[in-house]
């Protein structure tokens, strides 16, 4: 079967809607209708379209806030964190610039905290945006393939009509036939009795 077979290509979209839909179409329902009665694909790639609109402080935060989260960084941190005490513990005795407690490393860290917390929230507020996005997205080619299957049956269910149908008519055809075939039969049989009575009839 072609899908321009389908039963959608004559049907407006509030036609549609309200065969398939139980609600109002949206904006989303009306284009994923126009793209089923146009047959046109409605899946594109999302990770391409949204490459494409990241600007560059975007960009940035992306990648501190994909650094932060890695054992890298953990693992630098760590690194660094224990160079700066031992170093102001044992090695440089009097020359020590960030004596214990470490107050200097306090006032980095929280600084740090202090900029890296905002920057992770930026890319994690994008990164649930582009999950609305690809929600949305999905949600449209699963609308689509449901009205592409739901058309399919409409067909199907078309064409078994027809075919039923199309018996129907050759049963009343066949039964026409026998009917006549029938009438026949008994026209020659009453034929052939009269015959044979007045047969009788006029030899006696």
């Amino acid at each position: 079967m072609r899908a321009s077979d389908l039963p959608l290509k004559n049907e407006s979209i509030a036609e549609l809607a309200d065969r398939w839909l139980d609600e109002e179409p949206g904006d989303l329902e009306q284009r994923v209708l126009r793209s089923a009665i146009a047959k046109r694909a409605v899946s594109t790639d999302r990770n391409e379209a949204y490459d494409k609109e990241l600007t560059v402080g975007e960009r940035v935060a992306d990648g501190i806030a994909r650094i932060g989260g890695s054992w890298m960084f953990i693992f630098a941190a760590l690194g660094f964190l224990l160079l700066w005490t031992v170093a102001n513990s044992l090695l440089l005795g009097r020359d020590q610039f960030d004596p214990y407690p470490y107050i200097l490393l306090n006032l980095l860290l929280s600084m740090l905290a202090a900029l890296q917390a905002p920057v992770i929230m930026m890319s994690q507020n994008r990164q649930a945006a582009r999950d609305r996005m690809d929600a949305a997205h999905d949600y449209q080619v699963n609308l689509k393939a449901e009205i592409e299957i739901l058309a399919l049956h409409d067909k199907l269910d078309e064409m078994r009509l027809k075919e039923i149908l199309q018996i129907r008519d050759q049963l009343t055809g066949l039964t026409n036939q026998l009917q006549r075939i029938e009438k026949s039969r008994h026209f020659r049989e009453s034929s052939k009795s009269k015959s044979i009575i007045f047969f009788y009839i006029s030899n006696v």
